[in-house]
């Protein structure tokens, strides 16, 4: 797997032949402590176990949620609304990728995600983590996949800026997004 750190220059949102998602969270992937908005547009820690059923879907140590679209083939690009967070992460993830017990979050386990923690570090998760230098903390961050070519790319919506791309990916399956609001 290729990687790419985000060099800060100015970009505009991918556009040609784009997919623009309308991501949806699917509930039945979800921690048993998160709570996903009737909507499926809003993913919080509820505080305490909700009461859910521990299924194969459902993550059942981090504190995730995958999203219900499944991306196999052509370009998407969806928008992830980050403000006001200590810590997040998001990417994607094969669609049967692990979700069972302390999960390495990198390619090589099926996740291509970039994560924000300890409130002003940022990594982009591959094997070892590469630190990420953010000039500000992102509001928004954008998410391009292009599936054909292996690419995902992350971007600073409100700076227009690149933050990290993994490249030269082998997917192999269908794609979803992946979430975590830090439990």
């Amino acid at each position: 797997e290729g990687q790419e750190a985000g060099s800060g220059e100015r970009c505009k949102k991918p556009r040609r032949g784009v997919e623009s998602k309308d991501v949806k969270l699917d509930p039945a992937t979800a921690h048993k402590r998160l709570v996903v908005s009737d909507d499926g547009k809003e993913v919080k820690d509820g505080g305490e176990d909700q009461g859910v059923d521990d299924t194969p879907e459902r993550f059942d140590m981090f504190g995730s949620v995958l999203g219900l679209n499944r991306l196999t083939s052509g370009k998407s690009y969806w928008e992830v609304e980050v403000s006001n967070k200590t810590g997040w992460d998001l990417g994607v993830a094969r669609g049967d990728a692990n979700r069972k017990g302390k999960i390495s979050l990198h390619p090589y386990n099926d996740y291509w995600v970039i994560v924000h923690y300890e409130d002003d570090k940022y990594a982009a998760m591959t094997a070892p983590p590469v630190p990420l230098s953010l000039k500000e903390k992102p509001e928004k961050v954008g998410v391009f996949v292009d599936y054909e070519e292996g690419l995902i790319s992350f971007y600073d919506v409100m700076a227009q800026s690149h933050i990290y791309s993994f490249t030269k990916c082998s997917f192999r399956d269908a794609l979803l997004p992946y979430f975590s609001p830090h439990v």
